[in-house]
């Protein structure tokens, strides 16, 4: 697998509890937390619009 250039969340603060992504060559987006690298999840576009929307979701239903 080629290096990935990870980018932090703009929404995470400083310090090691981040959100970064990735995105492939091969058009896949790659997520992991900055205290835990070794685990990453892998989706397609699509994937992930789904994942957003999911815990959109669940946030708008804790309200």
């Amino acid at each position: 697998m080629p290096t990935l250039h990870w980018q932090k969340s703009s929404y995470s603060s400083e310090g090691n509890n981040c959100v970064e992504l990735a995105t492939a060559l091969d058009g896949t987006i790659h997520l992991r937390e900055s205290d835990d690298p070794t685990t990453t999840l892998t989706l397609r576009p699509s994937g992930l619009h789904s994942l957003l929307a999911a815990a959109r979701t669940q946030i708008a239903n804790r309200s």
